[in-house]
């Protein structure tokens, strides 16, 4: 009997969960607790941390599942490391769902940055109008460039006050191209500072980037374990159909 757990949080995970629950598969939805208000799923939910690997393999026992699905951002590197481990340790046949990088393109202007630390070195020392589109748990580095005027945009309003100062958007996407634009413009952005996501919901502030040829700090993917890995709902599908055949 399959009993699926997803990791989520991300617009991926979501479709995953209207197909897995479409299918009637019986599965349980894990959000990781940092938006105030996530999204309904289709499926069971649950919503805060495990508790590290070992509270994570406690959970795959507990709940007896079957098959674990990392659906998370591309950037949740510890919960990431922490399925990989606790599915090695359960013996739980584990797929990541994720979303390939962005690739720079003909006009694009990318100063490719290891992390958020090297990506506030990559800022120009004179003061600019700055978007930082990188979640609210990577903007405190920033506060060592003040000279600066940020924008940032969160999809929930900050628990505590900021470093410094900002003007905020609480906003949840996806964005279009137009919109994009236009709050660049208005706003005067002369750099971008994302991080590689992927995907296409929050591509559109790439391409604004691309054509207001506006530099963007690009920062890289951190490096996560070897793991299957697909990009699209249908190979998780695939992979869980395949899985239960096999009686995996």
């Amino acid at each position: 009997m399959t009993r699926a757990l997803i990791l989520g949080g991300t617009s991926d995970a979501s479709l995953l969960a209207e197909a897995v629950a479409r299918a009637g598969i019986d599965a349980l939805y894990s959000y990781g607790g940092r938006t105030c208000a996530p999204a309904d799923q289709p499926l069971p939910t649950r919503i805060g941390g495990f508790g590290g690997v070992s509270g994570l393999a406690d959970t795959i026992r507990r709940e007896a599942i079957t098959h674990v699905i990392d659906a998370t951002h591309p950037f949740a590197a510890e919960m990431s490391r922490n399925a990989v481990a606790a599915c090695a340790a359960t013996d739980t046949p584990l797929i990541a769902l994720e979303r390939a990088p962005w690739a720079r393109a003909p006009g694009d202007n990318w100063i490719e940055v290891a992390d958020v630390s090297a990506a506030v070195v990559a800022l120009s020392e004179a003061p600019a109008k700055i978007f930082l589109a990188i979640g609210r748990q990577h903007i405190a580095p920033f506060a060592a460039r003040p000279q600066h005027i940020y924008t940032l945009r969160f999809v929930d309003p900050p628990e505590a006050p900021l470093l410094f100062a900002a003007d905020m958007i609480v906003s949840r996407g996806p964005f279009t191209l137009d919109g994009e634009l236009e709050m660049m413009r208005a706003r005067g952005i002369a750099w971008i500072v994302a991080r590689n996501s992927g995907g296409a919901g929050a591509r559109a502030k790439i391409d604004a980037a691309r054509m207001l040829g506006l530099p963007v700090i690009m920062i890289s993917r951190p490096e996560l374990p070897e793991r299957q890995r697909v990009e699209s709902v249908t190979e998780v599908m695939q992979w869980l159909s395949h899985s239960t055949r096999l009686g995996v």
